[in-house]
């Protein structure tokens, strides 16, 4: 069990963990010669011979060491809170309450301390006053114990009482990924460099590979202490000390905010969804974009809120926010965090990740609203990825959901209406429901398409795409159409794709015209005319007669070899038996070969040549040519 303390300045918390645990908790020079906690400090005791050793992590109540004491507050199990019994409740007595019920610290002691000060009937009134400040919050009726650290009085009973909540506390879960939030880095001599923190999760051995800090650096684990002795693992819900090594690493890399993480699970952010809780004490309502400092783990970082709902947060309500950091930040869902102001010196209120990896864009959307009430209402991941995906047109990426809820995918159920997409830039996850509807919505995109251009066979896949505007990056709308083609409800022809009933058809107008083109073109051989000479010779504009030939050349009936000199594709298909012909004897051909055989000119021939090196039916040595056994026109001319 990890004890933390809180309360006012000079109320005693450091004299009251010595008489618990017979050890002095102000170690450093300054704090001795001042008779003041400045940084955190901490103890390990047994409560009772045989006992499992307790935490103890004494925090600083000076109003200028708040930041410390959320250092401290961090993945503890138990609060003390200490109210000296001359001075009864203070302000930072309160402004600590706030904090460690923001953090949701499941358990709360009380000491009334230095009651050998005051009679008996001081006493009973503080004792009321506390009664009072805890009443409307999370530790109403939460257990009060006075005590004299002097004379020993009621050490007993509250170590009793520290002991019957040690045997209660639940264990926390050691899945997922490894957590530990620095609060403290040293060197040792003959050791190296150790780090401390409370491991927030998962577990960890000697001989782990763990990632460092904002860049992620790799140490390994030389060696561990938890709950101060030697071990060989350490699990969520300890204070661990680890002995790191890694090459180039010193002591001046590592701070107090530092994580250090399972490989998998690093991924810092800087844009985080939160449920977020204005004080009630506080005097005026929180306005939209205003700036805090944001403490999650031992990390203190400022940034800005966006709230999400509304423009201003009354004292008191509740509201989803975005916090957008200035320096990169690592959560997980569920993570608590607790803002300041501006100038660190009072508690704002507080809040709950929700979505570590928050989009920049449509975040007060409906749809994106929706998946944050279904976040806030359960930290399932099975219970809240249906909602998730009725509310996502993208899908979900699986490794973001691992690092959000710190769950690998070998441990996740995943409901019978989730199917897991595969595209080329990795796994997706959308409902059932969805992706059919997607590709009901394909289909529909290409028949009204086909209606709009009837004499288009088809379009290829990013005119597709660009026609159907759907909300889907280009390797999930290739993944959504390979399964369409599969299916046969979508067919393809060369890069045009169409339905399978489609046929493309000519307009009257076309059509006619087609049929004075196509003999000029067949009874010209290899050599066809021009554009400018076929729209000569049949009396129409030059861009009609282009503009047909291209839509002939998306339905194969002609191709275009360079601008404006088009082969009809029977003429494409005889030069290239000619080719194949030409490789029987020896495997690479000659472009004068190939021009004597057709009967043009060089130049003509080399622009042939060049059409066929595009479409693959042939490839450039030098001054030489081979066939690509791998072309269909060559398989097909062979046959």
């Amino acid at each position: 069990m990890i004890v933390g303390t809180a309360g006012h300045i000079d109320h005693g918390k450091t004299t009251l963990l010595q008489a618990l645990t017979g050890q002095a908790g102000d170690r450093r020079r300054e704090e001795r010669e001042r008779g003041l906690t400045i940084d955190l400090g901490y103890l390990y005791a047994a409560l009772e011979p045989g006992a499992a050793l307790t935490g103890f992590i004494d925090v600083p109540g000076h109003e200028r060491f708040i930041h410390n004491m959320l250092a401290g507050a961090q993945g503890i199990d138990l609060v003390l809170l200490v109210v000296a019994a001359d001075d009864g409740v203070m302000p930072q007595t309160r402004e600590h309450l706030a904090i460690v019920e923001l953090l949701g610290i499941p358990r709360m002691l009380v000491a009334i301390s230095k009651c050998d000060r005051v009679d008996p009937a001081r006493v009973q009134a503080v004792h009321a006053q506390v009664t009072a400040l805890l009443e409307p919050g999370a530790y109403c009726g939460a257990p009060q114990f006075p005590v004299s650290s002097l004379i020993g009085e009621g050490i007993e009973a509250l170590r009793q009482a520290l002991l019957a909540a040690q045997n209660e506390v639940r264990q926390r879960s050691v899945g997922g990924g490894f957590r530990l939030a620095i609060d403290r880095a040293f060197s040792i001599a003959g050791a190296g460099i150790v780090v401390t923190g409370t491991a927030l999760a998962g577990q960890v051995k000697v001989g782990d590979t763990l990632l460092l800090g904002q860049v992620g650096k790799p140490v390994r684990v030389r060696g561990l202490h938890a709950q101060n002795q030697a071990a060989v693992e350490a699990w969520a819900g300890q204070r661990v000390a680890l002995n790191l090594s890694a090459e180039r690493l010193a002591l001046e890399q590592i701070h107090r905010g530092d994580w250090l993480l399972a490989e998998w699970l690093h991924a810092p952010t800087r844009r985080l969804d939160i449920e977020m809780q204005l004080l009630a004490s506080e005097p005026r309502a929180f306005e939209h974009f205003s700036p805090v400092h944001v403490h999650l783990g031992t990390q203190d970082v400022t940034a800005r809120v966006a709230l999400l709902e509304g423009i201003r947060l009354a004292p008191g309500e509740r509201m989803f926010a975005q916090l957008l950091v200035n320096t990169p930040m690592q959560a997980v869902q569920g993570d608590r965090l607790v803002l300041r102001d501006q100038s660190a010196r009072r508690t704002l209120g507080g809040g709950r990740v929700l979505d570590p990896f928050a989009p920049a864009r449509q975040r007060r959307s409906p749809a994106r609203l929706a998946q944050l009430q279904a976040l806030a209402a359960t930290e399932s991941l099975e219970q809240v990825l249906p909602a998730l995906l009725a509310n996502s047109d993208t899908g979900l990426d699986p490794q973001r959901l691992e690092r959000q809820f710190n769950r690998l995918r070998s441990s996740w159920n995943l409901p019978p209406d989730v199917c897991v997409i595969t595209t080329r830039q990795g796994p997706l996850l959308f409902s059932v429901v969805r992706w059919q509807a997607l590709k009901a919505s394909l289909l529909e995109q290409l028949a009204r398409f086909h209606q709009l251009e009837p004499d288009q066979l088809g379009p290829d896949r990013d005119r597709l795409r660009r026609f159907a505007a759907m909300p889907l990056d280009r390797p999930t709308f290739i993944s959504l159409l390979d399964e369409l083609l599969a299916s046969g409800v979508i067919e393809v022809s060369g890069p045009w794709l169409h339905l399978p009933e489609h046929q493309a058809r000519l307009s009257e107008e076309d059509e006619a015209m087609w049929q004075q083109l196509q003999p000029l073109l067949e009874q010209a051989g290899f050599d066809p005319p021009w554009v400018r000479g076929l729209a000569s010779a049949i009396g129409r504009d030059e861009a009609a007669v282009r503009l047909l030939l291209r839509k002939m050349a998306r339905l194969g009936k002609v191709h275009q070899v360079v601008r404006d000199l088009f082969y009809t594709d029977a003429r494409v298909r005889q030069m290239a038996t000619m080719l194949v012909q030409l490789v029987a004897d020896k495997p690479q051909i000659q472009a004068a070969e190939f021009r004597d055989r057709v009967g043009l000119g060089r130049k003509r021939s080399i622009q042939i040549l060049e059409f066929f090196d595009r479409i693959g039916l042939t490839r450039r040595l030098g001054d030489q040519r081979c066939i690509r056994a791998d072309n269909a026109l060559a398989q097909r001319t062979e046959g």
